[in-house]
């Protein structure tokens, strides 16, 4: 567990060499990267995975459920395991790694960016109500987890019931935090973009239902951030669980870049 000012927060730890810290999407589990976590610890990585606030085994019990509280947390896990790191962020937590990459160059040494979030969508004011009006209870939990395999299009990863099953029960279980999560707005992300400076790249499912056009997408991000644009064909939001083993070789590639 890491102690952090208002709770503590679960995270694992597996193999040695340099620092891997992933952070999982919204309404997601540590367990999201199960299948990149052994990629990368057999290339020689130390791979750390962390519930977010309110999340899986972490605690509820914060004011704050935003990019901004999980950047924080982010560089307070990295100090804690001895950085720098790279760091794998996906949707919320691309936005929350592109504030820690600003706020801390030193403790950042790149960013990989899948399926991210790293700004509001533009024209999205009225979809977002629509999400928050669907969120109320007690219809909420039924229509969130109604809307969740619309993320997994296609060929399902292995465990993917299991996993879907702990999810749900998360949500459930930690409702009110869940809620307050989804109230953040990523503005404060897009407002750090010019300030990183690592190497960075951008890991997109060309099936993510969360972009009217997610390549275009992908390539704003990546020509505001001089990223590598890789795009995940079949695959939806979650790329580290139906494409582990791409965004693997996007990790290491990055590692080996000139700028890392």
């Amino acid at each position: 567990m890491l102690d952090r000012p208002e709770g503590r927060l679960a995270y694992d730890v597996e193999g040695t060499g340099p620092l891997v810290v992933c952070l999982p999407a919204m309404g997601e589990l540590r367990s999201s990267y199960r299948h990149l976590t052994p990629l990368l610890v057999a290339a020689g990585y130390r791979v750390a995975t962390l519930d977010l606030r309110g999340h899986g085994d972490s605690e509820a019990t914060f004011t704050a459920y935003d990019d901004v509280a999980l950047a924080s947390d982010a560089l307070a896990l990295v100090d804690e395991l001895g950085g720098p790191a790279y760091l794998v962020g996906n949707s919320m937590g691309a936005g929350a790694g592109v504030i820690a990459a600003a706020d801390r160059p030193d403790a950042v040494l790149g960013l990989v960016l899948v399926g991210p979030f790293v700004r509001n969508p533009p024209g999205g004011a009225l979809a977002t109500l629509m999400f928050r009006l669907a969120l109320v209870k007690p219809w909420g939990p039924s229509a969130y987890l109604s809307y969740y395999p619309k993320w997994t299009p296609g060929l399902k990863p292995a465990g993917y019931d299991e996993h879907t099953a702990a999810v749900a029960a998360n949500v459930r279980r930690n409702w009110k935090a869940f809620v307050q999560t989804t109230r953040t707005s990523h503005a404060p992300a897009e407002a750090r973009l010019d300030d990183v400076r690592c190497p960075t790249v951008v890991v997109m499912g060309t099936e993510d239902v969360d972009w009217k056009d997610p390549s275009v997408e992908a390539t704003w991000i990546g020509k505001r951030l001089d990223a590598e644009v890789v795009m995940a064909p079949g695959v939806g939001h979650y790329p580290q669980a139906q494409a582990p083993e791409l965004v693997a070789d996007a990790l290491l590639r990055l590692a080996a870049s000139p700028r890392a």
